[in-house]
């Protein structure tokens, strides 16, 4: 079958913005439930301001952390500049990913900085980054539509993703950031990015929040796309568009992808120690369907 790559992004962008306060040591036990079921990629946290994101606060802590209990786990982290790239860097990171807002005010309110410093910015880090022998990931975020612009134009977005691209990227990572976006808007998107940044260095990172999260991933699945973000029980939200949703469910893409003839290196029952493990840790309920029905399988296997 061919393979499927997942990226999970729970730990960094579904804890970010969570209430309750997360210790190292149970970020680090959720990953290694996450390695258990098979994950071999994950977004482990941010070198950004502390007082900014105080979920945060403990990035080289946790890069640590998974390096020594996880050495084969690839651990991405996101940077918001060259002074966090250094952090990062000092921290052992291999692999460190931008996020290049495709508005003007998105940049503003997210990064306090322009598009066009934030391009240079972005373009510098992804540069250095290759220099230090450091993997790099490059997200172009409110791909679709943005809170404060509206719709946001294609040609604006294959611009930047080429930018990013050029300046050395090795995933240009596509961000449906508000969770605004429908299947064939997705499927046309995807087609036309390809064009700028070859498939295989190609990747999206969708959220659910009008419930269309897997039916945009088999809309980029059947534009050639084989690189997706997900987070494990759907956990995460953005905090530019109220009342959103999470990222799309990893249990949820590995169950559609294993069904579909594609392989991810996941099992999907083995996914629900970790969602039930970030249940307990965020003292409420996670996941959707796929999890529910997961859940009754695991307890028809278990009566046999």
């Amino acid at each position: 079958m061919e393979r499927l790559h997942i990226t999970d992004v729970c730990l960094r962008d579904g804890l970010q913005n969570q209430a309750v306060q997360v210790s190292t040591e149970a970020k680090l036990k959720l990953a290694q439930r996450l390695v258990e079921a098979g994950v071999a990629s994950v977004e482990a946290t941010s070198f950004v301001s502390p007082k900014a994101v105080p979920q945060m606060a403990d990035a080289a802590q946790v890069v640590v952390g998974l390096q020594q209990r996880l050495p084969l786990l690839r651990t991405s982290v996101l940077v918001p500049n060259l002074k966090g790239l250094e952090r990062a860097s000092q921290a052992g990171c291999q692999e460190v990913a931008v996020v290049l807002s495709a508005t003007e005010e998105m940049n503003r309110r997210n990064i306090n900085m322009g598009l066009a410093q934030a391009r240079e910015e972005s373009a510098a880090v992804l540069r250095e980054a290759r220099a230090r022998g450091i993997r790099t990931r490059a997200y172009v975020a409110v791909a679709f539509d943005c809170p404060f612009e509206g719709a946001t134009p294609l040609d604006r977005v294959k611009a930047l993703a080429a930018e990013m691209h050029a300046a050395g990227a090795d995933e240009v990572v596509i961000a449906d950031t508000i969770g605004s976006a429908f299947p064939g808007e997705v499927r046309l998107r995807m087609i036309e990015l390809s064009g700028v940044v070859p498939l295989d260095r190609l990747a999206i990172h969708l959220h659910d929040t009008r419930g269309m999260g897997v039916a945009n991933a088999w809309a980029a699945l059947d534009a050639g796309v084989r690189r997706f973000d997900a987070s494990v029980g759907g956990i995460g939200g953005c905090p530019f568009a109220p009342g959103a949703a999470g990222n799309v469910a990893t249990e949820d893409l590995v169950l559609l992808a294993e069904n579909s003839g594609f392989d991810t290196g996941i099992v999907p029952v083995a996914l629900l120690d970790a969602v039930e493990y970030a249940q307990s840790l965020l003292g409420r309920p996670l996941g959707d369907h796929s999890a529910r029905w997961l859940m009754r399988q695991r307890a028809e296997a278990s009566r046999r």
